[in-house]
């Protein structure tokens, strides 16, 4: 019988990620909240698992040679639990370097350049005193269009991002691009994108993954204690990884 997988998670893109390719891979597991707006990140317990004190993180307690094993960094965590359920990955080596090459468009490009549109874009704006910086916002709401508009001719070409099959690449973009509009984005002129996103929103397992303590979301908005933790916290002290 397959032990659960132990999630370190909170409700944002990244953590989607895996809560979104948990429920298509049908793995069970169980969630452990990890909430950064507190600073639950910084916990010595946490960076031993995640050294870079960053969410997601798991632990396998069925790792390799039946060994627990944890993993940090979310692209890892995706491309180890396609290898451990041998799905979700292609099946051939031509198909598994397109999934390759898009997962990491998407840690490389999308989740960077999206991260930074939020920030400048959503959060900036409501500190207190208010951070409006014209040329941050223009210069990451541009990078993000043009990110999208690569993958709007990706999925001209393909029903899924990598190919015509569905794949973790597709689990890592979709929860960024579910934030299209807080981007400040439009989809009007990327139809083959829309089709995809509509196509993956309608999917029950991402809806599930999606869903996945919603209820605990803090609005990073207005919770100004939340903003000096996240956006001006200091250096994690040294933790040994076990």
């Amino acid at each position: 019988m397959t032990r659960a997988v132990e999630l370190y998670y909170w409700t944002t893109p990244n953590g989607r990620k895996i809560t979104i390719a948990l429920e298509e891979m049908g793995l069970p597991y169980n969630v452990t909240l990890v909430n950064i707006g507190k600073g639950d990140q910084f916990a010595p317990e946490f960076l031993a698992i995640s050294p870079n004190g960053r969410i997601p993180a798991i632990v396998d307690p069925d790792g390799p040679d039946g060994a627990p094993v944890s993993v940090f960094e979310s692209g890892a965590i995706l491309m180890y639990l396609a290898r451990k359920t041998g799905r979700f990955l292609g099946t051939t080596a031509r198909e598994q370097i397109a999934v390759e090459e898009w997962l990491m468009w998407q840690m490389g490009g999308l989740g960077p350049m999206a991260g930074q549109a939020h920030h400048f874009l959503g959060y900036a704006p409501k500190f207190d005193p208010p951070q409006v910086l014209p040329y941050a916002q223009d210069r990451y709401r541009r990078e993000v269009a043009r990110l999208y508009d690569v993958l709007d001719r990706q999925l001209g070409q393909h029903e899924f991002v990598a190919g015509d099959f569905l794949s973790i690449a597709d689990f890592a973009i979709y929860p960024w691009a579910a934030r299209w509009e807080f981007q400040q984005q439009v989809l009007d002129d990327k139809p083959d994108m829309r089709r995809w996103f509509e196509m993956m929103t309608a999917r029950p397992a991402v809806q599930r993954g999606m869903a996945v303590a919603a209820d605990k979301r803090s609005d990073l908005q207005s919770d100004r204690k939340a903003q000096e933790i996240l956006f001006q916290q200091p250096a994690s002290p040294k933790v040994r990884r076990v």
